[in-house]
């Protein structure tokens, strides 16, 4: 025996072959027939069709199962000798879901509906597999029943029946049964039925649940593949990213630029997401133009999210999207000119119309980047008047793109506009100066008289520059400025400048401050010059600064130049004594002695003297001024250690011999021969016998006793009458008879 459930039979196989088939419920017979000629050794249920299988002595297997579309007819009209057929058919349709009793379930659906028992009446559609009694009249009947009070209505009653036994509720049944749910706001029940899989679900449910909630429509659009009413729920649901691959699933082409519109009335920002999602598009390619998306949203004047959409869709910077990426900077520049900077300074775009955005900048006042855009030299210099609008890095960096001749012109017309463009001027001409021309720059500013922008242009590069004319305009400028230190300090440091013309310069401009002339004069040699212009512009005071404390070493040169100059001597004294020691002693000697003023000394001179000085100049120089004055002359030069007895005998020679004499004789040895010259030119032969004796040098008897000497007997006579009588010591007598004898 073999049990089926599924079709409430039961199939019995004997081993002579015979198979036998019962109703479940009634134990009827319904079938008897002969299977197979052969023993049969063994049978099984099978799970797969609900019948059985059996093998028979020679391994034929043969599979029995109940025709379902047949059984319910076959018991009703070939059973005949069954007085219970129709019993037996009806519960087996009704029971196991089989077909064939439609007429048996109408007339019980009919005799339970008359009689008030909605709930069999009910059960009966719901078994009647063919779906016949589940019809709009069916429906409407129910609902024309009053309800019982106290009990639920026919209708509910009907619904509920065929959820509980009729599985799933067709198209109809479900919008109906839906419609007074959502009225009541009953989610609970549309959740349930929707998990359960109750209803079936089409547009027109998913348009009554929407109201109620957008979530529960969503699931049945998406069943019902409803792909418009998928699309609409998932922007009100805000999950936009869900759209796009959603219908890549589907493969679905919607009529986004509705939908795009609509969105934007009530969500901006999903609106925006879901274009981007759309321009992303499928494999590559974008589910919409994006030409319909920009007119989609600025039809509504939404420029800040045509905007991001753009950015997004243009980020991969193709020539073909040129258009576009003008279109997107222009709206910016006209409605948004600092959006549209910010995008500028992304520097995504490369493709846009330049000269066109040049334009639209310079509208907006977005001068720095007209300036990018532009290549007409006319229109830069046209924006560069608008200088002051411009970052100063900017300008100087954009002056690097100009060549040198436009780049001049432009920085003339930004002096010649503004005056308080001045210092970017300066900055742009510091940091091109090698290409424009430091000469070019320095006319440019001199053109406008400003000594300003030639001062702090040339300031920058005079460290790195050894052209002379930079040098010398720069002291100029400088000088003009008022800025004395600077002038010092370029005097006194630079060595580039040309000493002559930046000497001259000083002088002519009379300068209240004549230090920088001081300096250029001390280092180059114009000392005479220098001490001429103080002294003749009444500058006495920086004649002592400049010996006393910048270089006493040209003291000699400058006391030189005053007496030349008649200047008092007085203050040529007063100077000196503030000098003090530090002036050089043998070069102020000779300035002064060369201009026969050497007396003027004495106080200095004797100064020095009395602090211990040695210094064999200095006591030449006292010499030579008491040999002038008669100040006991003999007994200076017979007494002082320290001047040179060859100098100053010289010096005495023409002025008296007998001085000269003295000095010769006092270096006793190294001027015998300026001695023996000095006495013999000036008959002093009775001297020179007496120095001749007291010497004792047989070379100094050998020079005057030769034969060549035309003085020689003069000599004799003297140290014959007059030396030798006179000496008291016998070695000098001893020594000249040698000599004589020699």
């Amino acid at each position: 025996l073999h049990l089926s459930e599924k079709q409430g039979v039961v199939f019995m196989v004997t081993k002579a072959g015979f198979l036998f088939m019962f109703d479940i419920v009634s134990a009827t017979m319904l079938v008897r027939m002969r299977v197979s000629q052969d023993t049969i050794f063994i049978s099984t249920y099978s799970n797969l069709s609900g019948g059985a299988i059996f093998v028979n002595r020679k391994g034929a297997v043969t599979s029995v199962k109940v025709n379902e579309p047949a059984i319910v007819g076959y018991v009703m009209n070939n059973l005949v000798q069954l007085p219970n057929r129709q019993e037996i058919a009806f519960t087996l349709a009704r029971r196991f879901g089989l077909p064939g009793a439609d007429e048996l379930f109408q007339r019980q659906f009919a005799t339970y509906f008359a009689s008030g028992d909605y709930k069999n009446a009910a059960l009966m559609a719901a078994q009647c597999k063919s779906g016949l009694l589940r019809t709009p009249q069916t429906i409407e009947q129910f609902k024309q029943v009053a309800a019982t009070p106290g009990q639920s209505s026919p209708i509910l009653t009907y619904f509920s029946t065929l959820l509980e036994h009729g599985g799933k509720l067709n198209a109809l049944e479900s919008v109906e049964l839906v419609r007074p749910v959502v009225q009541q706001q009953r989610r609970e029940l549309i959740e349930k039925w929707l998990k359960d899989d109750k209803l079936e679900c089409t547009e027109e449910l998913g348009d009554i649940v929407e109201p109620m909630e957008v979530k529960f429509a969503l699931s049945i659009y998406l069943r019902a593949n409803s792909h418009q009413k998928v699309i609409s729920c998932f922007c009100k649901t805000g999950q936009v990213d869900q759209i796009v691959a959603y219908v890549k699933k589907v493969n679905y082409q919607g009529d986004y630029n509705t939908l795009l519109q609509s969105m934007l009335m009530t969500n901006p920002e999903g609106a925006t997401n879901f274009a981007k999602a759309l321009l992303e598009g499928q494999n590559g390619q974008p589910l919409i133009d994006i030409n319909q998306v920009v007119k989609v949203f600025m039809d509504q004047n939404r420029l800040q999210e045509t905007t991001s959409i753009l950015l997004e869709a243009l980020k991969a910077n193709r020539p073909d999207q040129s258009q576009l990426q003008t279109q997107l900077l222009a709206m910016n520049l006209q409605q948004a000119p600092k959006v549209a900077e910010a995008i500028l300074q992304m520097n995504m775009f490369t493709h846009y119309d330049k000269a066109y955005i040049g334009q639209l900048c310079e509208k907006a006042g977005l001068m720095q980047w007209a300036l990018e855009h532009y290549t007409d030299t006319a229109d830069l210099k046209r924006v560069m008047l608008h200088a002051h609008q411009m970052t100063p890095e900017f300008l100087i960096q954009y002056f690097s793109k100009m060549p040198p001749e436009t780049a001049l012109e432009c920085l003339t017309d930004l002096l010649r506009h503004n005056r308080q463009n001045l210092q970017v001027v300066v900055q742009v001409a510091i940091k091109y100066h090698e290409q424009i021309g430091a000469g070019k720059i320095v006319a440019m500013f001199e053109s406008f008289g400003s000594n300003e922008g030639v001062f702090y242009f040339l300031g920058a590069i005079l460290s790195s520059s050894t052209d002379p004319e930079v040098h010398f305009k720069y002291i100029q400028a400088a000088s003009r400025c008022g800025n004395m230190q600077e002038v010092e300090r370029v005097c006194r440091e630079s060595t580039s400048y040309d000493p002559a013309t930046v000497k001259d310069y000083l002088k002519e401009a009379k300068l209240p401050d004549p230090r920088p002339l001081i300096y250029v004069c001390d280092l180059h040699g114009f000392v005479g010059e220098l001490t001429e212009y103080l002294y003749k512009n009444s500058l006495m005071k920086y004649i002592e600064v400049y010996v006393v404390k910048v270089n006493p070493l040209q003291c000699p040169a400058v006391i030189g130049t005053l007496i030349d100059l008649d200047c008092s001597e007085d203050f040529i004294k007063t100077l000196l004594q503030n000098v003090r020691a530090a002036c050089p002693i043998q070069p102020l000697c000779e300035e002064v002695e060369k201009r026969n003023r050497l007396r003027v000394l004495l106080p200095w001179l004797e100064a020095r003297v009395a602090e211990g000085n040695q210094d064999p100049f200095l006591h030449n120089g006292i010499a030579k001024i008491y040999i002038d004055t008669n100040r006991d002359p003999e007994t200076f030069l017979k007494t002082n250690q320290f001047y040179d007895s060859a100098v100053v005998g010289k010096y005495c020679e023409d002025r008296d011999p007998h001085l000269a004499y003295t000095a010769y004789k006092r270096s006793w040895g190294s001027c015998d021969e300026q001695l023996v010259s000095v006495t013999n030119r000036n008959g002093l032969f009775r001297l020179q016998a007496r120095y001749l004796v007291e010497r004792q040098s047989a070379e100094l008897w050998e020079m005057v006793l030769n034969e060549e000497n035309q003085y020689k007997r003069q000599v004799i006579d003297q140290v014959v009458s007059t030396a030798l009588p006179e000496s008291t010591n016998a070695e000098e007598v001893s020594a000249t008879v040698k000599a004589f004898i020699a």
